[in-house]
């Protein structure tokens, strides 16, 4: 247990330090605005889709650490895949954040699930969530996203689910 939360600590610290794929795209096709007003977390993201493939996604704004590091792991984790394969995982990783999915099972998170631990923490669900919120937004064209009210990831459905 102690390991799982030291390496939580690191990841967080390193991802937040030294954010990958910070920054804007020029070329971006599909872009949106996350909002978590619990935290005060604000990002952009800006994706570039080709041929139904993410290949570049890049984010910025203003946020925890938490936030910034689910960004920074989220925008590596998704560039090359499908935009299916992508909302795959943006479900499944709110499904591990709100302890629906047990990381021990069968799923498509591999490094993301250093995130678990977040369902013990419910005020820091949200920031985690945030960024994965808001990719969802932009694939599906929707400018504008919020973590509270019917957005809120702890009740409302993201797609299908």
């Amino acid at each position: 247990m102690a390991d799982s939360k030291q390496l939580y600590q690191e990841v967080i610290l390193d991802h937040n330090r030294k954010p990958r794929n910070w920054g804007s795209l020029a070329d971006a096709t599909h872009r949106a605005e996350g909002l978590n007003p619990l935290c005060g977390d604000h990002i952009h993201l800006t994706v570039k889709v080709t041929d139904d493939t993410v290949d570049a996604v890049n984010f910025e704004g203003e946020s925890c650490a938490i936030c910034k590091a689910s960004a920074s792991m989220m925008t590596t984790a998704v560039k090359g895949k499908t935009r299916d394969a992508a909302e795959v995982l943006v479900q499944e990783f709110r499904d591990m954040a709100v302890g629906k999915l047990d990381p021990g099972r069968p799923h498509h998170l591999g490094r993301l699930t250093v995130f678990a631990g977040v369902r013990n923490l419910p005020t820091r669900v949200k920031c985690a969530i945030l960024p994965w919120h808001t990719l969802h937004a932009a694939l599906n064209s929707i400018e504008t996203t919020s973590t509270e009210a019917e957005a809120d990831p702890m009740h409302a459905p993201i797609g299908g689910a």
